[in-house]
């Protein structure tokens, strides 16, 4: 009897002191750096991130980069002052990464950069970078393949006025960007593989922006009117600033206009689905972040990651529509 009350109370010391240590464990620390706030697609990024690591019991400061490295920078430095486990960012430009990397290096931080892959010219790159940093995003040539394929599927093929060539506007995103570079050359591309004639009528910088997107489109239809064919818009809230101008310049999308953006915001999605807005793709927002999030929890863990991770675009359709509103929050 007294053997068997001795072990009993030893299991449960045990098991008094396994949950102790468990209750003791601290959280683990994010940090999480956003090139700017005021971005449709990365407001809907950075609150699912937030809430699904959050949701993992993972503490959570996301700051925003006001689209100013130089603050950028700043708040990094901070976040490995303030010693957290694991950064995730956001990079104001995508160049930074050559001085950012050796400050998480230096600090002993484990980083995943979202959004604006840090390496685009040679992927070999990766093999001298620190093994405790990786990129966690979507190949942009897929997005601009699918807003071609857009076109391509109007009965038309992209030609309202009949001359024989898909006559074209292109807003741009901010050209350092491997997205806004991927965007513009292979939703043009999608085009000419198939044989199509293009022109290209007027191509300027919007930097993601609704209002600059909106500016930019009307000063393309004061230039060029009937001529146009195709506005392409790097991301929807420059095609949502685009659409206004289109309006207010009385011409009607899917009538004697087309225009295409990138990100299925759920406002774009119910205007794709209303035809008052030609396409979209979705840039699966709910996928990217729960992917970064899943990795940076295991690198804070002390996992070793893959150089890149990629979450794959998906192109608007009637045939995707109903997973892509489920997706976004439609349903």
């Amino acid at each position: 009897m007294r053997k068997i009350l001795a072990l009993a109370i030893a299991m449960l010391m045990v098991v008094g002191l396994t949950s102790f240590a468990s209750a003791s464990e601290d959280p683990i620390k994010v940090g999480v750096c956003i090139y700017q706030f005021n971005d449709n697609f990365m407001t809907l990024y950075r609150t699912e991130l937030q809430r699904y690591l959050e949701e993992k019991g993972a503490v959570v400061t996301v700051v925003d980069g006001k689209n100013d490295q130089a603050e950028q920078t700043n708040q990094i430095n901070s976040f490995i002052a303030e010693g957290v486990d694991v950064l995730i960012i956001n990079l104001v430009q995508a160049s930074a990464a050559d001085a950012v990397i050796p400050l998480v290096e230096a600090a002993g931080i484990p980083t995943v950069f979202i959004n604006r892959e840090p390496f685009v010219d040679d992927p070999s790159q990766w093999d001298n970078v620190w093994d405790k940093v990786c990129y966690v995003g979507a190949d942009a040539r897929q997005s601009g393949t699918f807003q071609g394929q857009l076109i391509l599927n109007l009965p038309d093929q992209g030609d309202v006025n009949g001359n024989g060539a898909v006559d074209y506007v292109m807003i741009q995103g901010d050209m350092e960007n491997v997205d806004a570079q991927y965007r513009t050359e292979f939703s043009i591309k999608a085009l000419t593989d198939a044989g199509l004639t293009v022109n290209k009528l007027f191509e300027q910088r919007g930097e993601w922006d609704q209002a600059k997107g909106q500016e930019l489109a009307a000063t393309a239809l004061a230039q060029f009117g009937d001529q146009i064919d195709v506005i392409f818009c790097n991301n929807d809230g420059m095609a949502l600033g685009a659409l206004q101008s289109i309006k207010a310049a009385g011409r009607t999308v899917g009538t004697d206009i087309y225009l295409v953006g990138v990100d299925a915001l759920p406002e774009v999605v119910q205007l794709v689905e209303s035809g008052e807005f030609t396409g979209t793709v979705l840039n699966d927002h709910i996928g990217q972040s729960h992917k970064a999030a899943d990795v940076a929890l295991e690198l804070a863990g002390g996992a070793t990651p893959e150089h890149t991770y990629t979450v794959d675009y998906v192109g608007v359709t009637p045939e995707t529509m109903e997973y892509v509103k489920g997706v976004v929050g439609l349903e």
